[in-house]
């Protein structure tokens, strides 16, 4: 089964192959979340996956990595990506401020990559404890999928390493809004003498994608896959390609951002044309960056989509400056990065 390198290709396996799975996996999660027995984290975790279905979408694409076995590896990216957003949701709408409630919180997304780990009371800093066992049974399914891969000693470092820096990022981002900027400039300070050449809110944006993961892992559903390529993959994927990611969603949601007082890293580019030049580099580096992986054309396919899938949000029309800048980034993708965005537009209307 080949990896889909083309946006004809890409497209119909995703609507016949990864859709389905997707939504099956998701209808179950969604089932389990109706059934928790705390009214607000019931309403936080149906929540999450009725706002936030587009996630679990975009990443099962890196299921196609795993082959013939690309419903297993469709199962763990769902299951993590549900705990993402579900978590997100509890810390951007909490009922606390509390970075060692965050941080315990979020030791449900380190256990889930790590099988043999026990686990831990996660809600044990906040008011509400009763989920029904439904986080648990999250990280219970990603668990039991990295159970069935025979080499994930190969990759399980890089994955925990990006999961750190993840988590990280959502304790600092999520603490009283004075104390965020300086949490996340000392952070970065830890950092920056690893890192290429960027600002501390671009790091920031780095560290916030689970993409880097969702592909390692796919990856290793390949018993092929040795741990030369799987650090390969982590190195291409943190900082370009997840910086890519994030700093693209935060540019459309500049607007709401600002109406909710919520960290919008975007903000903090001089102007317009800052922006346009940062996330033009950004793009450029995750070309160049994912070009000797395996697969390589797969991946400038899912680059060149994440251009597409976001700037034809409904959101970028109802903000001129962006709409400004999204012009502009499009052209770096070229004709096909057009017909996919064309293709983006036409699904958001009809979905």
């Amino acid at each position: 089964m080949r990896v889909p390198t083309h946006f004809l290709s890409l497209t119909t396996r995703m609507i016949l192959q990864v859709q389905p799975v997707t939504h099956a996996c998701l209808r179950r999660w969604k089932q389990r979340a109706a059934s928790i027995p705390d009214p607000e984290l019931r309403r936080q975790a149906l929540a999450s996956i009725a706002a936030k279905t587009f996630h679990c979408e975009g990443g099962s694409l890196y299921g196609l990595l795993a082959g013939p076995r690309y419903q297993e590896a469709i199962a763990f990216i769902v299951a993590y990506q549900t705990i993402s957003d579900y978590l997100d949701n509890l810390c951007d709408r909490s009922t606390s401020q509390d970075p060692q409630d965050f941080r315990a919180l979020h030791e449900a997304m380190e256990q889930a990559l790590s099988p043999d780990a026990p686990l831990t009371a996660y809600y044990r800093f906040r008011r509400e404890q009763d989920d029904g066992g439904y986080l648990a049974g999250l990280v219970a399914a990603c668990r039991t999928a990295l159970t069935r891969l025979p080499a994930y000693d190969r990759g399980a470092g890089s994955v925990r390493e990006l999961a750190s820096l993840y988590i990280d990022l959502q304790v600092h981002k999520h603490v009283r809004l004075d104390e965020r900027v300086p949490r996340l400039r000392a952070w970065y300070d830890e950092h920056r003498d690893q890192l290429p050449p960027m600002s501390w809110f671009e790091f920031a944006a780095c560290s916030g994608s689970t993409l880097g993961i969702f592909c390692i892992v796919s990856q290793l559903f390949n018993p092929a896959t040795s741990a030369a390529q799987v650090d390969a993959v982590r190195k291409a994927y943190f900082p370009w390609v997840q910086g890519l990611h994030i700093l693209l969603d935060y540019l459309i949601d500049q607007e709401e951002d600002r109406g909710g007082r919520d960290l919008n890293f975007c903000s903090f580019y001089e102007n317009s044309d800052e922006i346009t030049a940062r996330l033009s580099h950004f793009y450029r580096q995750a070309q160049a960056s994912v070009a000797l992986l395996p697969d390589a054309g797969f991946h400038h396919l899912v680059n060149r989509g994440l251009l597409s899938i976001y700037l034809a949000d409904h959101k970028v029309a109802r903000q001129k400056d962006v709409g400004q800048i999204s012009r502009k980034l499009l052209r770096l993708g070229g004709l096909a990065t057009f017909f996919f965005y064309l293709h983006c537009l036409l699904y958001r209307r009809l979905t």
